[in-house]
C-alpha cells in the first residue's frame, strides 16, 4: 500500500521569523517519495510557508484520511496566542499579536491525527520556540496524541532577535536519507542527533518509539528527557563543524520570560493576574529595565527563604527565575554562576544526580558558560561547573570531556 508523506515548512515573514523553516524543504524534495515514507511507493505534499491556517488544515486532512502509512514532516516555529495561551504553528503572516487567527493551532494538528489507525503515523518535528512559548513548554507538554510516534527536538529562543536559526536537525534527517535508505526511526532520529553534536544541547529532545505514549514531554518529564546545554566554544568559534547561527540556544530579551498563570492555577492560589509577580516582571523585562525585573524577583526570593528556607522549592524558584533575568540582560556569567548555585543547593538538599531539576540546572549553568566572553570569568566559572558535571553528568555523552577542552584552550588563552 502507497505511503503518504506531508512535507510542512513555515515560519513568518519579517522579524518575527526565528527559523528559516522553508530551507529544508529543497534538502527533503531531493528524497525519493518512498524513502521519505518508507514504503514502496509514496505521495508527497509539499507546503512551503503557507499563509492560510485553513489551508494547511485542508491538507493535513486529506493527508490525514489517506490509507497506508503516514509521514509528517514539520519545520517552523511555535507562538503562543494571547488569550488562551495554547501552541500554534506560525505561518507566514502570523505575529505575536494575530497569532490566534493567523497561526495553525497545534491542536489541529493532534485531533487530525488521533482518529488514524495506530501505528500507521510518524510526525518528525524541527520547531523553534520563543522566549514565552519555551517557558510555557517547561510546564506542559506538546501533546501529539496517543497514537502517534513522535521524532525531532524544539530548539530554545535565540540569544539576539536578529538571529534566524537553520532547521539543523531536519537537515540532518533529510541529509541521511538522501542515501536512498530509511533506517528505522529510532536510528534515523538518533543519527540525526549525533550529527548535531553540541548544537543539540538545550534543546528538547523528543523520542517517542511507540504508541500509547502522550507525544511530548517537557523538562521534568517521564519521556523523553530533554538533552543537556552544552556551548560552543567559549570565545571562538567550533572548526569541526559548519558554523550554525547563535539562535540555538539563549533567549529573546524583549519578550515574556515566565510564563503567567492559568486561571486555574490564579484561582487555586488566590492570585489574580494583576497580581502575579511574574506578569510585572515580565513586563520589565519587555520594557527593558532588567535591573528593577531582577530587583523584583530577588525580593520575592528572600521572602521565600524566609518563610520556607533557603533550599525550598519556593526559594529555588525565583533564583531560577533570576538566572533566566540574567541571561535576558546579557550577563551570562551571572547566570551561569546563579544555575550553579540552584544545581549544588538542590544537591545538598539531598536530591539525586540524575533528577530532572538538577540535570536541568547544571545543564543550563553549562549553557551559559559557552556564552561568556571574558577568558577570566569562563576560567573560574568553567572549574566550578567542570566539579559540577563530574558528579552531574546529564543525559548526553561528553558534557564533562567538552568542558574541560574549553578550559585547555582557556588556559592557552590567559597564557
Amino acid at each position: 500500500m502507497p505511503g503518504t508523506v506531508l512535507l510542512l515548512a513555515a515560519s513568518p515573514v519579517g522579524k518575527g521569523c526565528l527559523v528559516d523553516a522553508a530551507s529544508v524543504l529543497p534538502v527533503l524534495a531531493a528524497v525519493p517519495p518512498a524513502v521519505l515514507s518508507g514504503t514502496e511507493t509514496a505521495n508527497v505534499v509539499e507546503l512551503a510557508d503557507p499563509l492560510e491556517p485553513q489551508a494547511v488544515l485542508t491538507r493535513l486532512r486529506a493527508a490525514a484520511t489517506a490509507p497506508g502509512p503516514l509521514t509528517v514532516f514539520v519545520t517552523g516555529q511555535l507562538l503562543l496566542d494571547r488569550r488562551q495561551h495554547l501552541p500554534h504553528l506560525a505561518l507566514a503572516r502570523t505575529t505575536t499579536a494575530t497569532v490566534r487567527y493567523t497561526g495553525l493551532p497545534w491542536h489541529w494538528i493532534r485531533e487530525e491525527l488521533r482518529l488514524r489507525t495506530p501505528g500507521t503515523t510518524t510526525l518528525l518535528l524541527d520547531l523553534h520556540a520563543d522566549a514565552e512559548t519555551w517557558q510555557w513548554l517547561r510546564a506542559h507538554p506538546l501533546d501529539c496524541g496517543r497514537s502517534t510516534a513522535v521524532y525531532g527536538r524544539i530548539a530554545p529562543p535565540p540569544s539576539s532577535r536578529r538571529t534566524v536559526a537553520a532547521p539543523a536537525y531536519m537537515k540532518a534527517v533529510a541529509t541521511i536519507l538522501r542515501s536512498g535508505w530509511r533506517p528505522p526511526m529510532e536510528q534515523l532520529h538518533e543519527q540525526a542527533l549525533a550529527r548535531l553534536g553540541s548544537e543539540a544541547y538545550g534543546d528538547l529532545v523528543l523520542g517517542v518509539p511507540g504508541v500509547g505514549v502522550p507525544g511530548v514531554a517537557v523538562p521534568g518529564g517521564a519521556v523523553p528527557a530533554p538533552a543537556g546545554f552544552a556551548p560552543r566554544t567559549p570565545h571562538q568559534p567550533e572548526p569541526s563543524r559548519p558554523h550554525a547561527p547563535d539562535g540555538q540556544a539563549g533567549a529573546d530579551r524583549r519578550r515574556e520570560i515566565v510564563r503567567p498563570r492559568t486561571e486555574s492555577e490564579a484561582a487555586r492560589h488566590g492570585v489574580d493576574d494583576e497580581d502575579d509577580p511574574h506578569a510585572a516582571i515580565t513586563t520589565a523585562v519587555q520594557d527593558g529595565r532588567h535591573d528593577a525585573a531582577d530587583a523584583l524577583a530577588a525580593e520575592h526570593e528572600q521572602a521565600a527563604v524566609r518563610s520556607h528556607g533557603r533550599a525550598s522549592e519556593q526559594a529555588l524558584h525565583w533564583a531560577e527565575v533570576r538566572a533566566d533575568l540574567a541571561m535576558f540582560a546579557g550577563d551570562p556569567a551571572r547566570s551561569c554562576r546563579t544555575w550553579l548555585a540552584v544545581a549544588s543547593a538542590r544537591l545538598g538538599a539531598g536530591q539525586a544526580v540524575d533528577a530532572p531539576a538538577v540535570e536541568s540546572a547544571v545543564d543550563r549553568a553549562h549553557h551559559q558558560w559557552g556564552q561568556i566572553g571574558d577568558p577570566a570569568a569562563a576560567r573560574e566559572l568553567g572549574a566550578a561547573l567542570a566539579d559540577l558535571r563530574a558528579r552531574v553528568p546529564g543525559r548526553r555523552e561528553g558534557a564533562l570531556d567538552h568542558i574541560r577542552r574549553q578550559l585547555r584552550q582557556l588556559q592557552t588563552l590567559g597564557s
